[in-house]
């Protein structure tokens, strides 16, 4: 019997999300005809042949506010416009006349030379400015398009660049900071992402996705997997060894979503392959009518495990993948700050700035102090912290001394080792509140305030500052994430505050943070109430339970 609210014969057609494989080629939004229109990679020659000498000015807006980002260049917010302002005004009102260059450093990886010369760059084009990123990246500011070319010759010229660090592209490969050096890593990823930087990274067949495409590949869980659209993750097969675990689908931003194991055990001399045929799925069915639906998260939610991983096998690799066990789950999340034995005799020190805000001088005096200490490796991290590798037994704590006259604590308070925290208002156009001068405000504070419960913090409580929703610090995955927003203070007026996320984490927590239905906190309160959960979670803890285990039992009351 038909249903009375459908017209008999009639079969109601879904539709088309845009899909390349599924025949949908034609433009169908301004970012797919831009797209479409010129190759994002041309913009290249546009930037060092027109732009560099016509000035700001000269930039076309298509240019402008879209190509330029497969360059790693972004307009930066120009000053003085609040934050409440944001969502009111058009790109070219919000837009300054300076750019953010994201340097691409995949896996993290520098030479002491390399990060000098980064430093360097810094204090000559960016007035002094560099921030590490929690995807291992190093960002400017205050950068003039004039001054572009010659930046990219210099950084190249040391083996670095900024290609497709932004944009609908293949961006920066996380990787393990102590890939090739740690005792307990069944495996190096770090032979794969220089295969796949070699294959893949400018290719005109990948320089047009449906949206940014994210990967990590380590030996170890300790580059965010679970929030990838790809990652391979070291594990030992029991007939086969040392591969890696494949995970695809995962991300943030205002629709997490955890990503799902294809339960796939990849042999490392086969990951750029599968790496290819992941990606090349995404081009093809990827979802490109609507920008907010773009990620390869939307796909595999869509798809399932199974139906990803046949289609992966079927249309794109023409072979079955090894079936594989997952990976191991750390009991308490690596970020490789403090001093470490590493598997040849040598040690690495992980040191903690606040929040990734650093300075090209202090990189300059890192750079400096790594080679007194006879070591040439250098290593970022995605929790926005370094570490220096290869460090003699007997150089160790005088690496540690020269760090910590650079503000680079090696036994941080675990405030300051759990802090993360985006751009923010001072530099992104993007953004509601300000979050670099705040997580350091923060982390002052508690330093002072909770200095008697140290001993009662087993391991960190990572806090995390969001200038806006889009999650670029991972708010959903902190003990404590914080989305900025402008909120309502005691007395009525509009001043900047937070949405609390709390509980969320990955690896043993993987999971997003409880909302409090209704709390907000203001900017102004925020040192008084992460002093409140705090202690309140030390107090009523039981014994070796972790932040995101008393989060989820406890009362709303005990939260706010």
């Amino acid at each position: 019997m038909v249903p009375p609210t459908t017209t008999p014969g009639r079969v109601k057609q879904r539709r088309g999300e845009g899909q390349w494989a599924l025949g949908y080629r034609e433009p169908l939004n301004p970012n797919e005809r831009s797209k479409k229109d010129d190759n994002p990679l041309n913009v290249r020659s546009r930037i060092e042949n027109i732009y560099a000498h016509g000035g700001f000015a000269s930039i076309d807006p298509a240019d402008l506010r879209g190509r330029f980002r497969w360059y790693g260049l972004y307009t930066q917010r120009k000053p003085g416009i609040d934050g409440g302002r944001t969502a009111t005004l058009e790109p070219e009102e919000l837009d300054d006349e300076y750019f953010m260059l994201r340097v691409r450093i995949d896996g993290g990886r520098l030479t002491t030379a390399q990060l000098a010369l980064i430093g360097e760059l810094s204090q000559t084009y960016a007035r002094d400015t560099a921030d590490i990123t929690d995807r291992q990246n190093v960002q400017y500011h205050w950068i003039r398009v004039e001054d572009v070319p010659a930046i990219w010759q210099k950084l190249e010229a040391a083996g670095l660049t900024t290609m497709e660090a932004c944009g609908d592209s293949p961006r920066v490969i996380l990787g393990s900071p102590v890939a090739g050096i740690a005792a307990s890593e069944p495996i190096d990823g770090s032979p794969a992402i220089d295969e796949i930087l070699r294959r893949y990274i400018g290719d005109p067949r990948f320089s047009n996705l449906p949206r940014k495409f994210k990967t990590a590949i380590s030996g170890l869980p300790d580059v965010a997997h679970e929030i990838h659209d790809i990652a391979f993750v070291g594990v030992e097969h029991p007939e086969h060894g040392p591969g890696f675990d494949l995970w695809v689908g995962g991300g943030l931003s205002t629709n997490p979503m955890i990503g799902k194991r294809l339960g796939a055990w990849v042999p490392l001399d086969e990951v750029p392959d599968v790496w290819e045929g992941v990606i090349s799925v995404f081009r093809d069915y990827g979802y490109r009518r609507l920008r907010h639906r773009a990620r390869i998260k939307f796909l595999v939610a869509d798809w399932g495990p199974e139906k990803f991983r046949e289609v992966l096998e079927d249309e794109y690799l023409k072979r079955k993948l090894v079936d594989g066990p997952a990976p191991v789950v750390p009991d308490v999340p690596l970020d490789h700050v403090g001093v470490y034995p590493q598997n040849d005799g040598l040690f690495y020190v992980g040191a903690a700035p606040i929040a990734g805000r650093v300075s090209g001088s202090t990189l300059v005096e890192v750079a400096k102090a790594v080679e007194r200490a006879g070591s040439g490796r250098v290593r970022l991290t995605p929790q926005q912290k370094i570490v220096v590798l290869d460090v003699a037994e007997a150089e160790v704590k005088g690496l540690q001394a020269d760090l910590a006259k650079l503000g680079l604590q090696t036994e941080p308070s675990p405030w300051r080792r759990g802090i993360m925290a985006c751009t923010g208002i001072e530099f992104c156009k993007l953004a509601i509140v300000e979050t670099k001068a705040r997580a350091v405000e923060l982390v002052s504070a508690l330093e002072t305030r909770l200095a008697d419960v140290v001993d009662g913090v087993t391991a960190p409580i990572s806090v995390h500052i969001n200038g806006c929703p889009n999650s670029c610090a991972r708010i959903q995955t902190a003990d404590i994430g914080l989305k900025g927003m402008i909120v309502t203070d005691e007395r009525g007026d509009q001043v900047e505050g937070f949405q609390v996320h709390l509980g969320g984490g990955l690896g043993l927590d993987a999971g997003f943070g409880r909302k409090l239905r209704g709390h907000k906190v203001t900017a102004a309160e925020l040192s008084d109430y992460v002093e409140r959960v705090v202690r309140k979670f030390v107090a009523g803890r039981e014994p070796d339970e972790r932040f995101a285990q008393w989060v989820t039992r406890a009362d709303e009351g005990d939260l706010k």
